[in-house]
């Protein structure tokens, strides 16, 4: 269809509304978070359309979201969220969710000033190189057994990473879901999945995941940072990674079985990539069980990269290099939680599908040790730029489902960032930066540069004042490891 601008009604400077009577169909309005420069970038896509066909979801509540890193992707929009009845006639959708299940972001905090890490940062990145394979396809150095310690880990997640020596017992009491979420079913993940997987623990995979060597650059709250354990100028390590090829083949799976399955159940939708069906039926159930395990690898995945990171810098900088982990949460996973609709509290099924979770202080699934501030969020930006730590707000439970943003958000398709004159001497430009890349691929750089994503600085301005997220610091990349 694709959206005009002056169709949409403007509510305040950040939150425009998509009302339900301009798409047959919608059963709610879609709600777009963006500043009027954001908004612009929004119409070259299908990405409005997307946030409105979501609105025709089966028992869906609330209102369609989209935040303002939204760009078009598989059925949702990446940065759309929805909230279905859990109860009723709500459902599930793999493409609220997304082929990368648990993609997401884990940030370690390390001992050392950035003044310290700098002269050595290109030793530093050569060892994570090493340590930290990277690529599509890429084997790890995490050994797993026969299929039942594969199932194990599906369902353990990063708890059955740090069991077998790969981490530290605090390491997961700092992971959102405690590094694992309830109700995996292995039986439920194919053994083609589980064979694209099993090598893969511990590897970064390819397209835009990293690891950057940061340092705090500013803080924006200074208590709230003091009790993350971050201070100005601290070098700090951004992961960003998901299920791999486990999670990917999980989604190719169940969208399959999910079509033929949508007939019997008598849901239509625009779209074939929203596939759905409902929440309590058995195909909900299986394809949840294997969802959930394919986060619990994602979890696992990470725990084992925040094993080899601390390797590598203990081998560059000695013992003297602490790295902790400060947080690590997911932007790609649908879960049941409790929300206050319509003035009651309900159990509903919310799609985050590149959205981040953004609980307050005092919700019982923040960590303890983050009760008194709410949970942190981490924004990734683009390699060159910079990232975000946030926290979340009562503002989001009110309107968001507990959600805000995820990135930066694409502004160019990877075959578009490649042809761009943007991607001739990437590699150099950083440099004279002071920002060293190193990549398995020359694609790897020239698919994401920074120029082929919106301005994060923006994008953190809007979710900070919406209300539906706090900012605590921004931080600086000196090092990337790419794909």
């Amino acid at each position: 269809m694709g959206f005009n601008i002056r169709q949409l009604e403007k509510i305040d400077d950040y939150r425009w509304l998509v009302p339900r009577k301009l798409k047959p169909g919608m059963r709610t309005d879609a709600l777009l978070y963006a500043d009027e420069k954001l908004l612009q970038g929004f119409i070259n896509d299908l990405s409005i359309d997307q946030a409105a066909n979501v609105a025709m979801l089966p028992g869906i509540v609330g209102r369609s979201l989209a935040m303002p890193d939204i760009h078009q992707g598989y059925g949702f929009p990446i940065g759309g969220v929805a909230a279905t009845d859990a109860a009723e006639d709500g459902v599930i959708s793999p493409g609220g969710v997304g082929f990368d299940i648990n993609c997401g972001v884990r940030l370690l905090a390390s001992s050392l000033p950035v003044d310290e890490v700098r002269p050595r940062t290109q030793e530093l990145i050569n060892q994570l190189f090493r340590d930290v394979p990277s690529g599509a396809g890429r084997g790890g150095h995490v050994k797993v057994g026969d299929n039942d310690d594969l199932d194990r880990l599906l369902v353990r997640g990063a708890n059955w990473m740090v069991e077998h020596g790969y981490g530290e017992a605090d390491d997961v009491e700092r992971c959102e879901e405690n590094g694992a979420i309830g109700g995996a079913d292995p039986a439920c993940v194919s053994p083609h999945a589980k064979k694209r997987g099993r090598p893969q623990v511990g590897t970064l995979g390819s397209g835009n995941h990293f690891l950057e060597i940061q340092y705090v650059e500013r803080i924006f709250t200074e208590d709230i940072a003091e009790t993350m354990g971050l201070r100005l100028n601290q070098c700090v390590v951004l992961i960003h990674s998901g299920s791999r090829g486990l999670g990917h083949q999980v989604c190719t799976d169940y969208l399959r079985e999910m079509g033929g399955a949508m007939r019997r159940y008598k849901i239509e939708l625009p779209d074939r990539q929203l596939a759905s069906v409902p929440v309590r039926s058995p195909e909900g159930q299986n394809y949840l069980g294997a969802m959930r395990a394919a986060a619990n690898f994602a979890w696992a995945n990470r725990q084992g990269i925040t094993h080899f990171t601390r390797k590598a810098f203990q081998r560059v900088f000695g013992r003297i290099a602490e790295v902790r982990v400060v947080y690590d949460i997911c932007h790609n996973i649908a879960k049941l939680e409790r929300h206050k609709v319509d003035r009651r509290e309900r159990e509903v099924m919310v799609h985050r599908k590149g959205a981040t979770r953004a609980f307050p202080s005092h919700r019982p699934e923040v960590p303890e040790a983050y009760q008194e501030i709410g949970q942190p969020v981490l924004i990734p930006g683009s390699m060159g730029t910079a990232s975000y730590v946030l926290v979340g707000t009562e503002g989001a439970m009110e309107e968001t489902f507990g959600t805000t943003c995820h990135g930066a958000g694409r502004m160019m398709s990877r075959s578009a960032a490649k042809r761009s004159r943007f991607a001739q001497g990437a590699k150099e430009r950083l440099a004279e930066q002071g920002i060293l890349v190193r990549a398995e691929t020359r694609d790897g750089i020239s698919e994401e540069i920074p120029e082929a994503y919106k301005d994060v600085d923006a994008v953190i301005d809007v979710v900070h004042n919406a209300g539906i997220s706090r900012r605590v610091a921004r931080l600086k990349p000196i090092g990337v490891i790419k794909g």
